[in-house]
Parts: structure tokens; sequence; C-alpha cells
């Protein structure tokens, strides 16, 4: 059976998410799809919190609060808000808490809940998955236990 290629642009036609969709043609079935993310797209989901956290060494997926939570050797790095609309990480310090929710208030906020922690909440449709990997990836360093950042530190995005 061959695939043909019906259309490889969009069809003008959007998904659910808006998305353009890409139509393919395998014999007598049409398959429609959206065409991948690419990094300069604004807007992650729960899926690409999921993806890149657990390509991150020593990682695990365990709930914190009832949420999804992303733990390095059981010490949580990063948890996806209750809301569905975005997620926690950690911060080097309250400084850069500050300066991140100042310098782009649409993208990064707090609650009272996280007033006195170097953590920030960020929005889900105001990041790109390069900016997304960023965080999760300080965050991942910021929480890992030391032997677990001498171990893989190297093998981890963003190593000095």
């Amino acid at each position: 059976m061959a695939i043909t290629r019906k259309s490889t642009q969009p069809t003008g036609i959007t998904n659910a998410a808006g998305e353009p969709e890409i139509v393919l043609k395998v014999g007598d079935l049409t398959l429609s799809m959206a065409p991948p993310k690419t990094a300069s797209v604004v807007g992650v989901t729960a899926d690409d919190v999921r993806r890149i956290a657990l390509s991150l060494p020593a990682t695990t997926e365990k709930t914190s609060y009832g949420n999804p939570g992303f733990r390095v050797k059981d010490r949580l790095f990063a948890s996806i808000r209750e809301e569905g609309d975005g997620l926690a990480v950690w911060t080097g310090d309250l400084a850069e808490k500050e300066a991140l929710i100042a310098s782009e208030p649409d993208k990064f906020f707090t609650t009272p809940h996280l007033d006195g922690h170097a953590m920030v909440l960020v929005r889900f449709g105001a990041v790109t998955v390069d900016e997304l990997s960023e965080l999760l990836t300080e965050s991942w360093r910021i929480r890992a236990p030391k032997r677990t950042l001498d171990a893989f530190g190297d093998a981890v995005p963003g190593a000095d």
C-alpha cells in the first residue's frame, strides 16, 4: 500500500485547538493531523510538561496535593496547577522570582500560598516549548540532590 500525500499545507480547516490540519491519504483512509509544534510557538500543554520533565534524569511523576508533580529523587521540582492552566517551578531565590514576575507578568505570577517561597507559577498559554524546557531544566537543577546533579549534571541541557 502506497502512501500518497494529498496535502502538506494547512487545509484551512482547524482542529479543536485552533491549529491548522494537514491531510494525508493512505489508500482509502484519510488521516488528518495538526503539524508538529515548533519551539517558537507560544502555548504549551500538560503533555509538553510531562514529556520534557520525564526526559530529565532520575525524574518520576507522582501526585502532589492531587495534581501531577515531577520529582528528581523524590524532590518535587514542578507541579501542574489544579486549574490545568500552568505549573509551579522553583527559582534560584526570591529575588529571581520577583524579577520574573515584574519583567513578564503575562507569563509569570504567584499566589499567596507561594509567598516566601522561591517558586513561580508559569502560564501555559504564554510560554514556548523552549522556554518551558529551560524553566523545567533549571528547576530540576535547583532541586536535584548533589549526588544526582554530580552524576547527571553534564547530561542535562544548560550544564556549565
